[in-house]
């Protein structure tokens, strides 16, 4: 299944890697390579992630990579990547991108 990344979820990406890489450039890459490469798993099994508990909706799930929280919503030809959260943050009371 295709999966495709919100302007959302990218900006958080280019957020994660400025913030790691004022101590380790290399690191922060490494971190979100690790993130990014979650896409295969959520394109090949899109259910297989649990379900975002504090929103209780079926079809949006989440994968999680290292501290980071990877927030997806499920479609039926695809896979839209919502949010990349830390998970000590609280989440926003809908999904992020979420009409």
């Amino acid at each position: 299944m295709k999966v495709d990344w919100t302007d959302t979820a990218i900006s958080h990406l280019t957020d994660i890697y400025e913030y790691i890489s004022r101590d380790s450039p290399q690191y922060a890459l490494c971190m979100v390579d690790r993130i990014t490469s979650r896409s295969k798993q959520i394109g090949l099994f899109p259910e297989s992630a649990q379900i975002v508990p504090e929103y209780e909706r079926p079809n949006i799930r989440e994968v999680i990579e290292g501290p980071y929280r990877v927030i997806y919503r499920t479609e039926s030809d695809r896979v839209v990547v919502l949010a990349v959260i830390h998970g000590a943050r609280l989440l926003p009371p809908t999904p992020p991108g979420d009409a």
